[in-house]
């Protein structure tokens, strides 16, 4: 058939499929999706992987009554044309403004237009790297009125830099409105934060939804890192855990987190201890840990380890960055995509031996310790890798 393949699928449940589909591969990155007037939206695959999809599977794992293989026959707008696209739209209301100020427009300004930005509800996030000049600062408030017209914003912020207060709280300052929180939802569940205060990741999608996927019923879950609630939402709303122990120091995380559960209606099903985790008074109590800090999360290991159940143990979620340097030394017939996976499993065995050392000296007896999974979440740059190692300990 002509035109490209698509999977319709309802507009609540789009970060669910999106999120599936890219984990396997399946979905052409090169498109944007397309939101239609009755509530659907289509999702472009790739050509050569429509004989993998299996739609009735799909909709029994997904639990969806709208999920449906269809061609769009006008052509999709690429990711490259629409970010083209934006830009002049920008570029041209700025022209305008600064003509109408009697200012001329030069490359340099063009250079120092936002090459990416966040969106949030209503809200623009900018990065740091743009809006540099001089000139800019001149033209005042019409500036950011200008801009926010050119990207179907109301308000505007931007974040200079991570603050090294211990908390990666971000530096936001908010250019055009007063209100500074946002709402974002994914996969159903809603985050409600404050930019200038809360940082939000939305590049660890797919393992929130790999999290809804558990089964945790009857399960006590810890989450030593838990923000505003990236993956204690995910484990109460979806995966039904009995309860979960939120661990959080930064107190304004803290504020954003009651005010999730209480919005998702999970509140009675979670524990808030604010704090260091590494003080936490819990012992003997969890069958499963969630360790989501990032570039890594070794620090918690031995508060994981205290959190297991001694007679039945449980499964540790431990998060890294990994950098693989074996790409130069890797033999000839080795694909880097291979050697970047051989380091992860290098990396998951140290890491497996050294959890089964700490409950040995824990507990006074020896554990099984098994490899799960290890799930790739994302990469920063070739051969830096976030990934999570599902760890399996059961005393022996």
């Amino acid at each position: 058939m002509d035109g490209v393949p698509c999977l319709r699928v309802s507009r609540c449940q789009t970060q669910q499929f999106r999120g599936y589909l890219q984990s396997r591969g399946m979905l052409d990155q090169r498109f944007n999706l397309v939101k239609h007037p009755d509530g659907t939206v289509l999702l472009p695959i790739l050509s050569s992987c429509l004989s993998q999809l299996d739609l009735l599977s799909l909709r029994n794992t997904l639990a969806s009554d709208v999920c449906d293989l269809t061609w769009s026959q006008s052509p999709l707008q690429s990711k490259k044309e629409k970010k083209r696209t934006g830009g002049n739209k920008m570029e041209r209301t700025l022209q305008d403004l600064l003509e109408s100020l009697g200012e001329r427009w030069m490359v340099e300004l063009r250079r120092d237009l936002p090459r990416s930005f966040q969106r949030h509800g209503d809200l623009i996030l900018l990065g740091d790297n743009c809006f540099t000049l001089p000139l800019w600062k001149k033209i005042g408030d019409q500036l950011w009125l200008a801009v926010a017209e050119a990207l179907g914003a109301k308000r505007l912020a931007k974040m200079s830099r991570i603050s090294k207060d211990g908390f990666r709280s971000p530096v936001v300052t908010m250019l055009l409105g007063d209100n500074s929180w946002v709402k974002h939802v994914d996969n159903g569940i809603s985050y409600e934060f404050d930019v200038t205060k809360c940082m939000f990741s939305a590049g660890n999608i797919t393992e929130k939804l790999r999290v809804a996927g558990f089964d945790c019923r009857g399960e006590t879950v810890v989450d030593l890192y838990a923000g505003i609630g990236y993956f204690t939402l995910p484990y109460l709303v979806h995966a039904k855990a009995s309860h979960v122990h939120s661990c959080e120091w930064n107190p304004d995380a803290v504020a954003a987190l009651q005010k999730n559960l209480e919005v998702n209606g999970v509140s009675d099903h979670c524990t808030i201890h604010q704090g260091d985790n590494r003080q936490v008074q819990l012992c003997n109590i969890a069958d499963r840990v969630n360790l989501g800090l990032i570039p890594s999360s070794e620090d918690g290991w031995p508060v994981a380890c205290r959190l297991l159940k001694r007679t039945t143990g449980g499964v540790l979620h431990i998060h890294q960055n990994i950098t693989s340097s074996l790409q130069n030394g890797a033999p000839q017939n080795v694909s880097a995509k291979n050697a970047d996976r051989e380091v992860w499993k290098a990396w998951a065995d140290d890491t497996a031996n050294r959890i089964a050392s700490l409950l040995r000296d824990l507990t006074g007896a020896p554990w099984v310790i098994n490899i799960q999974h290890i799930e790739h979440v994302k990469s920063y740059a070739p051969h830096v890798h976030h990934v999570v190692l599902d760890l399996d300990c059961r005393p022996f």
